[in-house]
């Protein structure tokens, strides 16, 4: 199983792209889901999670411009990203905790990255 993500690209200052990320293949479950980022010369950091009792959490820096939601049925995050800034260009990943079945353990597992490019 893998996760494969989709949406980035070059984006004007003000857009407002959507990033999907999805599993490849069917599993028994999903716990949490969540978006990180990694800017050049920086480490990565938690953009948005969502647990799998829908529990939210963001960034301070991407506050009120960002969204995260999840479809259970599509094993589907998303990352609705508005008012985007310079300072939010990076790599966006993907992240889950799923179970293949019910009695596999947890597995963490993180999507390729895409690039997400905001120009001023």
């Amino acid at each position: 199983v893998q996760l494969q993500a989709s949406g980035g690209g070059l984006v004007q200052a003000g857009g407002s792209p959507r990033l999907s990320c999805a599993t490849t293949e069917s599993i028994f479950s999903i716990n949490d889901m969540g978006w990180f980022r990694q800017a050049p010369g920086k480490r990565r950091e938690l953009v948005a999670g969502i647990t799998g009792e829908g529990t939210l959490d963001y960034a301070d820096s991407v506050k009120g411009r960002f969204s995260i939601s999840r479809d259970n049925v599509k094993n589907t995050v998303y990352l609705q990203m508005n008012s985007l800034k310079p300072e939010d260009t990076a790599v966006y990943y993907c992240s889950m905790n799923i179970r293949r079945d019910p009695k596999a353990h947890l597995q963490e597992l993180w999507g390729q990255g895409t690039q997400v490019t905001v120009s001023s």
